[in-house]
């Protein structure tokens, strides 16, 4: 195992880790918060997030939840689950994720196996410190429909088509909600307190909801 140190500092790359390593280290890790985990055929990338990548996550989260709440759609919220596949060689935690379409697919599962359940139909990331690993890919290959990655400044919506994401102006698994709409309130969310923030998208929701 090789280990290949990575600009910035809050990254660290090792090159031929077993799936076993990769796996145990999940586990000892598990009670460490704050450490992303992306594995990609023998590669693993280690990353600690910064502060300002927490914030957007969870703002992002928060619009999800609030577009459901208002829109009375069920979902179920697994955050940053670690998402892997052996057969694949693949895994990776995501920023946040939603099961919406497929929720009742999941519901009261503790333990969801990707060759038999499908994947979460939202991912949410936020890439303000660049990964030096693909993970489109890696979401691509576990089937994971629609996500959405913010960078800290630019905002894109991907959808997987025939196996390749391809950027969308609107969201398919939440259609009230576009990329400009997203990538605006992010903006917005640096010049007010989170509650009134959230309590602004609540408002813009309820209106774009009784304009349709």
């Amino acid at each position: 195992m090789t280990a290949i140190l990575t600009t910035p500092s809050n990254l660290m790359v090792l090159q031929g880790v077993h799936w076993t390593t990769y796996q145990a280290l999940i586990h000892d890790l598990e009670t460490e918060s704050g450490k992303r985990l992306t594995y990609n055929q023998g590669i693993l990338e280690i990353r600690v997030p910064l502060p300002p990548h927490e914030r957007y996550k969870s703002l992002m989260g928060r619009l999800v939840e609030v577009t459901t709440e208002e829109t009375a759609t069920e979902i179920a919220s697994l955050g940053s689950t670690t998402w892997s596949r052996e057969d694949l060689q693949k895994g990776l935690e995501a920023d946040e994720c939603f099961y919406i379409q497929n929720e009742r697919a999941v519901r009261g599962k503790d333990a969801i196996d990707l060759t038999v359940d499908p994947p979460p139909d939202l991912a949410i990331e936020v890439d303000n410190t660049q990964s030096s690993l693909n993970r489109l890919e890696i979401y691509a290959a576990i089937g994971v429909p629609e996500v959405w990655r913010f960078d800290g400044e630019s905002m894109t919506i991907y959808r997987l088509v025939k196996g390749q994401y391809q950027s969308q102006e609107a969201s398919a698994v939440l259609p009230l909600l576009q990329c400009a709409d997203i990538l605006r309130f992010l903006q917005t969310s640096q010049n007010m307190g989170e509650t009134t923030w959230v309590r602004e998208f609540r408002q813009w929701v309820r209106a774009r909801i009784t304009a349709s």
